[in-house]
């Protein structure tokens, strides 16, 4: 009697990874959009896509935390940030008690041109939030949290 069950559970997995797989492609397309719009390679709008992110977090990045996020080598991380910084874009600062620690900040004009890119998206996926519930947005970030909870412990046994 169980099997039918877990069946089930399979082909409903399969379908919202779909769902997932599809956004996450969308997610790429605007995010390769915004590098071809800032005049980046889409590796360096990425990882500076990861530092303005961390920064609204309250968690800035360190070049190590970046490293690990966008899956570069420590050599090509630091290649990327001397782009970055050459460019204007971001600044390398010593902000730890420890010294050695160095943090990475976006420079404010590219926050006006993430807002300014990004604003006009956000407005639509508000649209599509408001014809549900709080309960159910709740819920839904409550699964996603879960999924990558499930996916980050697959991550480490690799």
């Amino acid at each position: 009697m169980e099997e039918p069950q877990l069946d089930g559970v399979a082909v409903r997995r399969e379908q919202l990874m779909d769902g997932l797989r599809a956004y996450g492609e969308c997610y790429n397309r605007v995010s390769r959009r915004f590098a071809v719009w800032l005049g980046l390679h889409s590796t360096d709008a990425d990882a500076l896509l990861e530092i303005v992110a961390a920064e609204e977090r309250g968690a800035p990045l360190s070049p190590a935390r970046l490293s690990e996020r966008i899956l570069l080598s420590s050599g090509a991380t630091t290649a990327l940030l001397n782009r970055l910084e050459g460019a204007g874009h971001i600044v390398r600062s010593r902000e730890h008690t420890d010294r050695r620690i160095v943090t990475l900040r976006t420079r404010p004009h590219i926050l006006e041109r993430a807002t300014e890119f990004f604003d006009p998206l956000a407005e639509r996926l508000d649209g599509v939030l408001a014809q549900y519930a709080p309960e159910q947005l709740e819920e839904f970030r409550t699964f996603l949290a879960r999924m990558s909870g499930a996916m980050d412990d697959h991550l480490a046994e690799l």
